[in-house]
């Protein structure tokens, strides 16, 4: 059965406070360039994105009492970040997810993408969007309407990126409220024939941490990509009776231990769904949102649910969080202790013509957009 659309959960939180945005330093590249913080209020929500990779540093969202925490994974310092981690709250591009052997094939055209998984490329490269300096500023209260404040973060990539053909302009709007929303805009133009998949890349744990396996998921989706132990599509499969079937709420870890062998390479779920909502017989107009996913923490209240113009979305369970790397809490970050859900396009669609494109043509605008809608239970 389709998955019907709760209420709104904005209005079970209490008003908020008028909408604030301020900058400060935060240190500076090894090759000198500075990184600024911002901090954006509104809805009753605290966020915090650095204009390194646009990284989401703190979100905070409050429980069913109204005490806030942080629900998004991080790390100590703004200069951590400079280093080697796996994508922690990163915007990620310019194209998302994997492509098999890091080979695009575009008008006939061979071009070889940088390698960074094995023979693949995973979230654009080694040198992705994540990693790169975006220019930020706010975008002046009148044009952001009564309740909202919003950060317009920009870059520019070079025809040949990492190995990928055209020059692209992105912009990306970070915006807060009205109401504890928390949405994502995305654009992008090319010069040249190119592909284009960006996402945001944070890890949530709507506790504030310990596990977030025992979050309640729902993905509204009858079929999802097996993957090879590559972790690259190979073909397209029915959730049902399997451990991939969160059509109705389930706690995360469930299922997650059973011997089924999708669930072996990824040591977990780490695979993508293909929501309902964008394989009707009718699609809906482009642009237009649709559930993508509701997540629930039991023990605070806390939901948040995503709606999203993309037609699948890649549901990552922290599988490869290994304690190597302290978070923003001062505890080393471990298995579960974040969930991805992230909306795109799915992972090697260049090799697959047969699936939702992701090539961008001189001329054409690429966009998406998504919303994390906070609520109580």
């Amino acid at each position: 059965m389709p998955l019907a659309s709760p209420p709104d959960p904005r209005s079970a939180l209490q008003p908020a406070l008028p909408p604030t945005i301020a900058c400060r330093d935060a240190g500076m590249l090894p090759d000198g360039r500075p990184v600024h913080e911002y901090t954006l209020h509104a809805g009753g929500l605290e966020l915090r994105a650095l204009t390194l990779g646009g990284i989401v540093t703190r979100l905070m969202v409050p429980d069913r009492h109204g005490h806030l925490a942080n629900v998004v994974l991080g790390l100590p310092t703004p200069h951590d970040y400079a280093g080697p981690h796996p994508h922690i709250g990163t915007l990620v591009g310019r194209h998302a997810n994997r492509i098999a052997g890091a080979r695009l094939v575009l008008d006939g055209q061979v071009h070889t993408l940088s390698r960074n998984d094995g023979p693949h490329c995973l979230h654009g490269g080694a040198a992705g969007f994540g990693t790169r300096l975006w220019r930020a500023e706010p975008v002046a209260a009148a044009h952001c309407g009564p309740g909202r404040v919003v950060l317009q973060l920009r870059l520019h990539s070079e025809d040949g990126d990492q190995g990928f053909p055209g020059a692209l302009d992105t912009t990306v709007r970070y915006a807060l409220g009205p109401g504890p929303c928390w949405r994502i805009d995305y654009e992008a133009r090319t010069s040249r024939p190119t592909v284009v998949n960006l996402t945001h890349h944070g890890y949530f744990n709507l506790a504030g941490g310990g596990t977030a396996l025992t979050h309640r998921l729902t993905i509204p989706a009858s079929r999802f990509l097996a993957v090879d132990r590559h972790l690259i599509p190979v073909a397209v499969a029915d959730v049902a009776g399997t451990p991939f079937d969160f059509r109705q709420p389930k706690v995360v870890d469930a299922q997650i231990r059973d011997a089924h062998p999708q669930l072996r390479p990824a040591r977990g779920y780490d695979h993508h769904w293909l929501l309902d909502a964008a394989a009707l017989p009718v699609p809906a107009e482009p642009g237009v949102m649709h559930l993508a996913a509701r997540l629930e923490d039991p023990a605070s209240g806390r939901l948040m649910e995503i709606r999203s113009t993309e037609p699948g979305v890649q549901f990552y369970s922290g599988n490869f969080l290994d304690g190597s790397l302290p978070g923003a809490d001062g505890r080393f970050m471990r298995q579960g202790d974040g969930l991805c859900l992230e909306t795109q396009h799915a992972p090697d669609s260049p090799h697959h013509p047969e699936w939702p494109t992701t090539v961008l043509r001189p001329g054409e605008v690429f966009r998406s957009s998504t919303e994390h809608r906070f609520g109580v239970g």
